[in-house]
């Protein structure tokens, strides 16, 4: 069966997102670079966004600073509200997820996490996304000039208000995840997980989320960068796409998915065809002998 744009429709998997709220997509769509340098233009962004929703994606994660510096704050938030505005499917069912605790002066990537500016950041991020209330807001990062539980408390209160529904946490350890805990519940945590970077699994964090109910939201699941575009060229990622008819960025994102039970990976893309591929992965599986393959390999950074 095809959707309205002709693109054919996949069953999607989905699981809960946090231990007790919606279901999601196990593949979301990260929006970070529709909106940094190298970005395309906004109908363009937008037609990946669309390309995304229509093939059952349906939840979609930025952040206020997804921006090229500090004069367009919020400049993702506001592009990913416009495409929500002009999609024909159900709004209701797509869940956003934005992030605050980060700043770009002059184009840098700083941290701010203090509670009075988290406050300021989220009612901004309400704006920008044109909504009432917010499916998840994230902690972008711990600020080590502020007390975590400080930060953590700052988006409790948010929560409490009704600002959010539920609360995440990104660029954490399993420690700074049960101090989260003890303050609001945690829905999910976003770190870096692909099979070049690793330490989500080894240091305990993806496999603390899958015992405790939260999803763990992977971020630059193929690699991020020039690691990305080494994937159709390693030798094991491409035999075993050519074995189970997927891609190779596929076989990694399945990779990536089958690290927990509660892993959604959350890629990033500026082209329909790569929003395409990365979309389609969550009707897709790969055997247990296949996923070993790929966890034994070498996945050299170099």
């Amino acid at each position: 069966m095809a959707n309205a744009n002709g693109l054919a429709q996949y069953p999607m998997r989905t699981l809960s997102l946090g231990s007790n709220g919606p279901a999601v997509s196990v593949i979301g769509y990260g929006g970070m670079h529709l909106s940094i340098d190298g970005r395309p233009s906004e109908p363009d962004a937008i037609r990946v966004i669309h390309a995304s929703l229509d093939l059952g994606v349906t939840l979609i994660d930025t952040a206020d600073v997804y921006c090229l510096d500090h004069t367009e704050i919020g400049h993702n938030e506001r592009l990913i509200a416009k495409a929500l505005a002009t999609w024909p499917g159900q709004r209701d069912r797509i869940k956003v997820a934005t992030k605050g605790g980060m700043i770009r002066p002059d184009g840098r990537w700083e941290r701010d996490a203090r509670p009075e500016r988290l406050q300021r950041a989220c009612e901004r991020s309400l704006k920008a996304l044109g909504v009432e209330q917010i499916d998840l807001y994230q902690l972008h990062a711990p600020d080590h000039q502020v007390a975590f539980a400080d930060s953590v408390g700052a988006l409790a209160d948010m929560q409490r208000a009704g600002w959010i529904r539920q609360v995440g946490l990104s660029n954490v350890s399993v420690e700074q995840i049960r101090q989260a805990q003890s303050i609001v519940p945690i829905a999910s945590v976003q770190n870096r997980l692909n099979p070049f970077f690793r330490e989500a699994v080894s240091e305990g964090v993806v496999q603390y989320c899958g015992s405790n109910g939260i999803t763990f939201l992977a971020y630059s699941p193929t690699g991020g960068g020039r690691l990305t575009k080494k994937i159709p060229d390693h030798p094991l990622a491409r035999a075993v796409a050519a074995r189970r008819a997927v891609s190779p960025h596929q076989a990694v994102l399945l990779w990536v998915l089958a690290q927990g039970p509660t892993v959604v990976a959350i890629p990033s893309s500026r082209t329909v065809a790569h929003a395409v591929d990365g979309a389609r992965t969550a009707s897709l599986t790969l055997e247990a002998s296949d996923i070993a393959e790929l966890d034994r390999a070498e996945w050299s950074r170099a």
